[in-house]
């Protein structure tokens, strides 16, 4: 059997030396004070309040969607509007556009759906007013097309916002079919930097 020797800064050490036997042992870590995430007298579970803010369990995250059909010119990028928020946990989200204040890593997801099968569309992820990801038009569902987007975005927690926009190619102008499931925005923190 090994012993396993931890040095301290102040030139003292801790020694752990595993028992002769073939029975368990217990090993009692003297109480550390400080920024310590897990100390003697935790239980070893981490906990939201041991984790710093600004990470991704604590980072901004949102949901929004829209209940009112829109109106999608053919040829014409169209910014998507999202009027009824599930949840802004920061703050962040107004007028269909997603502000973090916290840089990082955002995992964004939207969808839109029209009715009839002459639409052919495009969901975008747009990134300070440019085009930054396109999506992908699912095939005819019950005579419904959706389109969705996902990306992983870095936005730096001060200026970056994200917006979704859509485009439809039908030769007509098409309405969005707008409900909880059908045109929806979403995105949450994913890893802070």
């Amino acid at each position: 059997m090994g012993t396993l020797k931890l040095n301290t800064t102040s030139g003292g050490s801790l020694s752990i030396q595993a028992a002769d036997g073939a029975s368990d042992n217990t090993v009692t870590l003297p109480a550390v004070s400080g920024a310590n995430i897990i100390t003697s007298a935790d239980s070893g579970t981490i906990t939201q309040g041991m984790i710093g803010s600004g990470v991704a369990t604590t980072g901004p995250a949102f949901g929004a969607w829209e209940d009112n059909n829109q109106s999608l010119s053919s040829g014409a990028f169209t910014k998507l509007v999202f009027t009824t928020e599930e949840f802004d946990t920061n703050n962040n989200f107004a007028d269909s556009r997603f502000t973090p204040t916290v840089a990082g890593y955002y995992q964004i997801n939207g969808a839109f759906t029209t009715l009839g099968s002459t639409a052919i569309g495009a969901i975008i992820i747009y990134k300070n007013g440019v085009t930054h990801k396109y999506g992908v038009q699912t095939p005819l569902i019950s005579n419904y097309i959706v389109s969705v987007v996902s990306s992983l975005v870095y936005l730096n927690g001060s200026t970056d916002y994200v917006e979704l926009y859509a485009i439809q190619t039908s030769g007509t102008t098409q309405n969005t079919l707008a409900n909880q499931n059908t045109q929806y925005f979403n995105g949450f923190l994913a890893r802070a930097v």
